[in-house]
């Protein structure tokens, strides 16, 4: 079967991105992978982050990972808490569970899901 096992996540400065999201996803591993490739390990998933140029350049581009959060409400109040700026939503989705993006400090588009926690 085949399964998804690395994204590529594009910044100006790769080392100050991946320290970000190691900071922002505390469940995140950094793991060295190939000298000079910022690399962590989070849910199954390798997050590789390189450096933006010409051809790909950071920001919201269509393509938006998605992370399955138990609080999605608390989730994103930690995730503002650390610099990532509101994008879209919430929105309810299906089973009383809500999804929102947020902009990390490059402009690349994080998503969660999960439940929201009653106000």
């Amino acid at each position: 079967m085949t399964q998804l096992i690395a994204l590529m996540i594009h910044a100006a400065d790769p080392a100050a991105a991946r320290a970000w999201y190691q900071n922002a996803f505390p469940d995140a591993v950094h793991v060295q992978t190939v000298p000079g490739l910022e690399t962590l390990h989070l849910g199954g998933v390798q997050l590789e982050f390189v450096p933006a140029d010409d051809k790909v350049a950071s920001g919201a581009a269509g393509t938006v990972p998605y992370w399955e959060v138990p609080d999605c409400t608390s989730v994103l109040a930690w995730l503002q808490s650390q610099g990532a700026v509101l994008y879209r939503g919430p929105m309810a989705i299906e089973n009383g569970r809500v999804m929102c993006q947020v902009r990390d400090p490059w402009g690349n588009c994080i998503g969660i899901r999960g439940a929201q926690r009653p106000a």
